[in-house]
């Protein structure tokens, strides 16, 4: 099973993206992890070292997908 992790700061562009791209998605053939680095702030460099350059993004299987700009990594660093 591949596994889907989608990075978000929680703007509005996020939250939007994360209900689309969840409905669309195939949990049979997709594990999801939603990831809000807002609250998770531990996790931005997992983010970073694989390729997230804003969010929200999604890495399938090692490829990042940028959804939609709503910030840069660099803004979410600022918190």
């Amino acid at each position: 099973m591949s596994k889907a992790t989608f990075y978000h700061a929680g703007c509005p562009v996020c939250i939007e993206a994360e209900q689309t791209f969840l409905s669309y998605l195939d949990v049979n053939k997709v594990q999801p992890e939603i990831v809000h680095l807002g609250t998770q702030p531990d996790r931005i460099r997992e983010a970073e070292v694989a390729g997230v350059k804003s969010v929200p993004a999604v890495v399938i299987d090692g490829i990042v997908y940028h959804i939609n700009f709503g910030a840069s990594m660099e803004d979410v660093k600022k918190g």
